[in-house]
This record gives C-alpha cells, structure tokens and sequence, in this order.
C-alpha cells in the first residue's frame, strides 16, 4: 500500500479502553496516511501511553520496546479469571479480606527479579502457534516463563468491599513484564486470588501519558510528532560523505560504542549500528532517497 505523505517519527497515542493496539494503528494510519506500527501491546482492557511509529521509525521498534514501564492497575483479591482480567470467565472464587499493610509489605516483597509464567492469553509463541489461539480451543499447552524485573511497587488506594479486597497500585517493570501476571503472582504470595480490573500504562521509557494526544486531538492535527533522533537513547553521530557511503553500503565501523545513530551533514538519519563480534556493525538502516530505502 502506498501512502500520500511521509511524516516519520514517534507519536505518543492516549489509548482508550476497548479497542485492540492494532485497531489504534490502523486508525492513526488512516487519519496521517503514513506506514504506522506500535512498539508495545496494550490489552483491550487497558488505556495510556501506546508508542506508535510512523515512516522509517517502523524499523525500530525492536529498539523502542526494549525500556521500562511505568503503570497503574486496579486489582480485585478473591477472584480468578482464565484471561487474569475482569472480561474473562470466573474460574476460582473466595472470600479475600487482607489487611491494607499486608498488602504493603506483598508489594515491596515483590520488587524483585523473578522468572514469571505469562498469561495463556496472550501473543507469545509456542510451536509456532500464540497462546491465545490454543486457549480459544480449549488446547492445554506449557505455559513458558520470561525473567522480569519489578523495579518498584505502591500502594495508591485500598478498600474492602463484598468480602472482596480491591486496591490500586502503581508499578515500574522492565519489557516484558505482565501486570496480570504479576497480579496473579502477588495474590498467590497473599494466599488468594486476584484480577485485574484496570490499568493505565502512565509511560515506556521516555514517552509519558502526560505527552500523548488522543486520537480524537491527532483527527484535529492536535498532536506533535518526536523526531527519531530525539526519540533514540543512544548516541549520534555525525559523519562525512566518506564515511556516509562506507554506512550505506553496510561497512562495520571500528569504534567503543555499543549502539550508535549515525547522521549525515544534513542531520538525516543514515542507520543505527551495534556492537557484534567486536565492531559496530548495521542494524537498521534508515537511509531513504526519493522515497526508496538505500
């Protein structure tokens, strides 16, 4: 498919609740008529911060995803649901009033590094297959664990209601980690159950709730697209035209660097090396001319 304009970029997209991350990617499409992609699933349940890359920045969504996360969830103890979410079916059930420090304690016991088993709905692969089209059939299948890192837990809001304690948290995790996952491994510590009835990604790396624009202010032209040079924690550099040929035709570059954006006089972005085998060596190239990648 081609598209009329070339905008490029990252554009930090408010999600609400209920569409898919790719509902909202096809929507941004449409609305700037630009290649679009998204650097980190966001489930339907939940709204905030979905990084969304346009143009060549597609290219490095491998690099944008890998940061930590920043989040806000609800949690309901006593319940459990085949998605770990509050629209999945009930399967355990049980009364679950646990006092307000207790819960404080769970929640420092939990900031830690931690083999975490990921939720049977969801988009990781097995055999080829995700997760979530064998659980749709019923099909039983060795749910695998991912290291994760929970760099901070708090407490925000507590009460009880029904025999049922609810609570609010906020969470920072690195890539990978899975709020409902991590709900239901905390309510286990508890000796319960628990469910996630909503959350709010508040950021992923550098890019904040507080900097988003809804799709309704993007329909509007409300919204400020960040260049991929300011989007990218890594070093730049600037070249000659010498060294510019010698990036574009994938020549490794000696150097102590681990990752590097390299740029031509004119300040475009030519191509993000990385450190392999003892030089800098391409990655991902995002050099265009005329609107073909070199």
């Amino acid at each position: 498919m081609k598209y009329a304009n070339n905008k490029t970029g990252i554009l930090v997209v408010n999600k609400p609740s209920g569409p898919t991350s790719r509902d909202i990617v096809n929507q941004v499409q449409k609305l700037l008529n630009t290649k679009s992609g998204h650097t980190g699933t966001l489930d339907p349940l939940a709204n905030g911060v979905l990084v969304v890359t346009l143009g060549k920045a597609t290219k490095l969504s491998e690099i944008l995803t890998s940061q930590t996360k920043e989040y806000q969830a609800e949690v309901v103890l006593g319940i459990e649901t085949d998605s770990l979410d509050i629209e999945g079916a009930i399967l355990k059930e049980k009364n679950a009033v646990i006092d307000q420090s207790v819960i404080i304690k769970a929640l420092a016991d939990f900031e830690k590094t931690y083999d975490q088993e990921v939720p049977k709905y969801s988009a990781v692969k097995v055999n080829g297959k995700k997760l979530y089209e064998y659980a749709r059939k019923g099909e039983e299948v060795k749910l695998p664990k991912k290291k994760v890192t929970i760099f901070k837990n708090e407490l925000l809001s507590y009460k009880v209601k029904d025999n049922k304690t609810i609570f609010t948290f906020y969470t920072k995790v690195s890539k990978g980690t899975y709020i409902r996952s991590l709900i239901r491994d905390l309510a286990y510590y508890l000796n319960t159950y628990g469910t996630m009835t909503a959350l709010t990604r508040i950021s992923q790396g550098k890019f904040k709730l507080d900097n988003s624009s809804t799709l309704e202010e993007i329909g509007k032209g409300n919204y400020q697209i960040i260049p991929i040079k300011e989007a990218l924690d890594i070093k730049i550099k600037k070249v000659t035209n010498e060294e510019k040929f010698k990036i574009l035709n994938g020549v490794p570059i000696e150097g102590t660097d681990e990752e590097i954006l390299f740029v031509d006089q004119e300040g475009q972005e030519l191509a993000v090396y990385h450190r392999e085998n003892g030089k800098l060596r391409m990655w991902k190239m995002l050099y265009e001319n005329n609107g073909k990648s070199k």
